[in-house]
């Protein structure tokens, strides 16, 4: 059995089978806890500690399908064209809310590993959690960070993003599909525009946008703060 958990095509049945599931759960449920990402983590960890498999013997597949999320995030540019007159004739305020919904995630999480003693090292950890992960994962490795930490807080940041974006849009009443868009972009990355592109085109093309405005953005006041 221990050949057969080592194979690279274990890691990437198990997470395209378990994705496929919660996406079949999620649709014959309807209900929003029953998101299709966090049943499909879920359904993985269980498999991996009822049969007591390491995880190293995982991710020999798993990485694979990590390889193609830089890819996966350069296609959410398609939408951003498709976009395009959009984009020109609202440049200023997008530039602008994708800024302040960088500066506010980085800002609020070095604030509060201030207020909580946390040490450089978790501080420069947690402060990408809003980026993509190739983004995030190299803002961490280049500042001294714990790689693990950081993709684990982007994963829960992502998941968050998707279950909330709708109600909380619904909550604050926000109509425009830009303004909707960049925020969920700008707080919930690549997970959060997946679900911004089932509220809608635009939505999903704003989302795409602000993930790499944000990036750059949080780059920049990760070097000053750290």
């Amino acid at each position: 059995m221990s050949a057969l958990w080592e194979s690279p095509f274990f890691g990437v049945t198990l997470t395209i089978l378990a994705y496929w599931a919660g996406c079949k759960i999620q649709k014959r449920t309807g209900l929003v806890i029953c998101n299709g990402l966090v049943l499909a983590v879920m359904m993985i960890i269980a498999v991996l500690a009822v049969f007591d498999i390491p995880y190293a013997a995982y991710n020999a597949g798993g990485s694979l399908i990590n390889l193609f999320l830089g890819p996966a995030t350069v296609c959410l540019a398609v939408t951003i064209y498709a976009q395009i007159d959009l984009l020109k004739k609202n440049l200023l305020p997008i530039l602008a809310g994708c800024a302040a919904g960088a500066v506010t995630s980085v800002l609020s999480i070095w604030g509060l590993c201030r207020l909580f003693g946390l040490d450089r090292t978790l501080t420069v950890s947690l402060l990408p959690k809003s980026v993509t992960t190739p983004i995030a994962t190299a803002i961490a490795e280049g500042q001294g960070g714990i790689v693990s930490i950081t993709v684990a807080a982007v994963i829960f940041t992502g998941i968050l993003g998707n279950l909330c974006a709708p109600a909380l849009a619904r909550l604050f009443r926000v109509k425009d599909p830009v303004a909707a868009g960049l925020a969920i972009g700008a707080c919930s990355h690549a997970v959060g525009t997946s679900r911004a592109l089932e509220l809608g085109e635009t939505e999903g093309a704003m989302s795409g946008l602000a993930i790499g405005v944000c990036g750059i953005v949080t780059v920049l006041l990760s070097l000053l703060l750290m």
